[in-house]
Order: structure tokens, then sequence, then C-alpha cells
């Protein structure tokens, strides 16, 4: 159940960030979900041959809800890090107009 608040909280950034810059919002919001499961098995599996190296019985041993809260801050890491990224690139490229206020004379 946290997991999908988790992804939810994920797509709706990404959803408001592509509607701030006139992009496809259900697009980045399924990038943004898909961004999260990409890190945690890339980290995860950089983990597990690390772990596997530094200490072969470690990864036997560990249980599945230890190794899920391992890679938890893997996978919303490379998130944030892609939403920045794109956030950093759109503001460089693209200048949002604000509405411009009347004077008062109207």
């Amino acid at each position: 159940m946290l997991g999908l608040v988790l992804l939810y909280w994920i797509g709706k950034y990404y959803y408001k960030l592509a509607e701030k810059y006139n992009r496809s919002r259900w697009g980045f919001a399924i990038l943004g979900i898909a961004t999260y499961y990409f890190g945690i098995i890339f980290f995860g599996l950089i983990i597990a041959v690390i772990l596997e190296i530094l200490a072969p019985v470690f990864l036997e041993n560990l249980n599945e809800l230890a190794f899920s809260l391992l890679s938890l801050p893997l996978g919303i890491f490379s998130t944030y890090s892609l939403y920045k990224l794109i956030e950093k690139r759109w503001e460089q490229k693209y200048v949002i107009q604000e509405p411009q206020e009347f004077p008062e004379s109207y």
C-alpha cells in the first residue's frame, strides 16, 4: 500500500513539471514511475554484486524486506536526480511567462 502512495507522488510531481512546461503530462508521469523501478533494479544489482564479492554469505541470509528497504532510497534517488535534470534543462530552454498585472489606472 505504501508503495502505491509513493508511485502516486512520483507520478504527480512529474505530471506537474510537464504541465508547467507544456509537455506530455501522462508521458512524463509514466517516465517518473519507470525511472523509480529502473533505479531499484539497476542499483539493486550493483549492490548485490558488491555484497556478493565482499561477503558471499550475506545475501543468502538477508531478509527480502531488508533488501527492499535498502533499495527504496536508491529508487527515490534516481527519480529525484532525473526530475532535477529535466527541470534544470527546461528552465534553461523555456522562459515561463507570468501573467502581467494591469496598471491601477484601468
